[in-house]
């Protein structure tokens, strides 16, 4: 039987087709690396641990990285900035210059230099600028404090920030302060300079001591080295130190030594001779006043109470104490600084202090088991860290967990950087425990 056109014509089309070869294969195009991608950052950025933990505390700290990381993958680009040109100056004769300046010497390799630079101390490179800035320090120091310019004491401040014996033992902070008050005694050659009131520095001229020298400024008897020999007997030692001989063996003090102490105390007269020295020719001595060192220290001490203070009188359940108390608890706290996402207390678990929240909160985390429906129509029991809560600045928690030795129920994880007052229990299992006992009966 005929085929009709149609049938004949979609037949006719479909061998066609069978008879077409396939395509040929093309690769892929290969992907381009970006010039703006740190792809080494991006690696380590995708293996965060913690980012598919299942437990909360984990996750929030893991994100917290990855936030904190993500803009390290972008690679800045460089800016370049155009040339200066330098107009060259004119150009001298030989007949105008008369004397050469000697070359400088390649330092370049010597340790020493290096050695105190690394430490901070003075360093003979460049003599003319170093004996022109001793000069202006001197000048300063022979006027009184109240008559020096702003510039004037950051100079003294900065010169004493050169001197290893000062930097190595004191703060930035007290360092400034004193550099405000200190002065410069003239000393002719002969004279025996005790050095029981304060600290002393030689600026110009040479000194030796006669039986001490102090090298910690706040600590005396670890640190005094005698130079009488061990090998004498007790007596012919003690001999010597009552005639005050200045010993035998070479220990001039010279330029930037130091001598004396900050420490202010009831000393026999046996006890100020140890720090005394015989000038050997005229000498500047810069003073630190012992006495500005213990009111530096006293006022210090007294502002951090009264932060103490306020910070515990701020907290909800000791508004109504006495002050009396509460300053009895000052002499207990310690100030301490934790990171965030870190574990305060487990559940479970007695806490070894009791803390006052300054800045920062903690989140409370508690444990709860729920059911979960699976697919199979059964149901599984499940443990998920639930937040409940925050302490928030100026709250304290702990009391009860040290007082009764009765687990949190919770777990305490730190929000972000969290500053605290704490008390650790040894401290309170004394005479201060009735102290807090009163908390149990007033408040809780």
């Amino acid at each position: 039987m005929p085929l009709s056109s149609l049938p004949a014509t979609i037949l006719s089309h479909m061998i066609a087709v069978n008879n077409v070869p396939p395509p040929p294969l093309r690769s892929l195009p290969k992907l381009k690396m970006s010039k703006y991608i740190d792809y080494g950052q991006l690696n380590a950025l995708c293996h965060i641990r913690g980012l598919q933990s299942r437990s909360s505390s984990s996750v929030l700290s893991a994100h917290t990285m990855f936030i904190k990381q993500y803009p390290k993958i972008f690679l800045q680009k460089k800016h370049r900035l155009p040339k200066l040109f330098k107009q060259e100056g004119k150009r001298k004769s030989i007949e105008d210059t008369v004397e050469y300046e000697p070359q400088q010497p390649d330092d370049s390799h010597n340790i020493a230099i290096h050695v105190k630079k690394a430490r901070g101390g003075l360093t003979l490179y460049e003599p003319k600028k170093l004996e022109e800035k001793l000069v202006e320090f001197l000048d300063i120091l022979k006027k009184l404090p109240i008559y020096r310019t702003l510039h004037e004491h950051r100079t003294v401040w900065k010169m004493l920030k050169t001197i290893p014996d000062l930097t190595c033992q004191l703060p930035e902070e007290h360092l400034k302060t004193l550099s405000k008050s200190v002065i410069s005694e003239t000393w002719v050659k002969g004279s025996t300079v005790v050095g029981n009131d304060g600290f002393y520095i030689i600026l110009k001229g040479s000194a030796r001591p006669q039986t001490k020298v102090h090298r910690n400024l706040t600590e005396e008897n670890e640190s005094t080295a005698s130079f009488i020999p061990q090998s004498f007997n007790e007596d012919f030692k003690n001999f010597i130190l009552a005639e005050m001989h200045t010993p035998s063996c070479d220990t001039t003090l010279r330029q930037w030594s130091t001598f004396g102490t900050l420490e202010v105390a009831a000393q026999t007269k046996s006890e100020t001779k140890e720090h005394s020295v015989i000038t050997e020719e005229d000498c500047e001595i810069l003073k630190i006043p012992a006495k500005d060192y213990a009111r530096l220290k006293s006022e210090k001490i007294k502002l951090e109470n009264k932060e103490k203070v306020k910070l515990i009188r701020k907290c909800p359940y000791y508004e109504e104490w006495p002050t009396l108390s509460i300053y009895e608890l000052v002499a207990l706290i310690k100030w301490k600084k934790f990171p965030p996402g870190h574990v305060i207390v487990e559940s479970g678990k007695i806490i070894s202090f009791v803390a006052y929240i300054n800045s920062g909160y903690c989140d409370i985390y508690r444990n709860i088991v729920g059911l979960m429906k699976l697919q199979s129509k059964k149901v599984k029991k499940i443990q998920k860290l639930v937040c409940m809560g925050r302490l928030k600045e100026k709250e304290s928690f702990g009391e009860i967990s040290v007082l009764l030795q009765v687990p949190f129920t919770c777990t305490i994880v730190t929000g972000k950087e969290v500053e605290m007052a704490i008390i650790d229990d040894k401290d309170l299992f004394g005479k201060y425990i009735h102290v807090f006992y009163t908390i149990l009966l007033m408040n809780f």
